[in-house]
């Protein structure tokens, strides 16, 4: 059991970190250069997207489950923009990727939390018999 515990976590926290940065660098890519806001400063617009997902990556890197569980409510609010986003005609590509992105992260970093804490239970089980 613990092993195949094991095998679904590295393959979650694979498709966390691929998804998370994929998603940093499409927002990056998105309204910098793809298509950026009409505005004078496009870069602000940026930072309202790309601060609050990156201020997740220290725990996306360290694999802390709880906080991969607290990503997963901020990402619903990415999610609303991106379905939004996917219905206009003229960012609908870029929506639908970012769907595609946020979709994958949320489901393997609540799997990856889910699986994880699982994993340390039963870890600390055997460590104890």
């Amino acid at each position: 059991m613990s092993a195949k515990l094991e095998t679904k976590t590295r393959i979650s926290r694979v498709l966390v970190l691929a998804s998370y940065f994929g998603l940093l660098l499409l927002f990056t890519l998105w309204y910098l250069w793809l298509a950026p806001a009409s505005s004078d400063h496009p870069w602000v617009v940026w930072l309202v997207h790309f601060l609050p997902l990156a201020a997740f990556a220290p725990v996306v890197v360290k694999g802390a489950p709880r906080g991969h569980a607290w990503l997963c409510f901020v990402l619903l609010l990415y999610f609303l923009e991106a379905v939004i986003a996917a219905l206009v005609p003229t960012t609908r590509w870029l929506g639908l990727i970012d769907c595609t992105l946020l979709v994958t992260l949320f489901t393997s970093a609540m799997l990856f939390a889910r699986w994880r804490s699982q994993l340390t239970r039963a870890q600390q089980v055997e460590a104890q018999s």
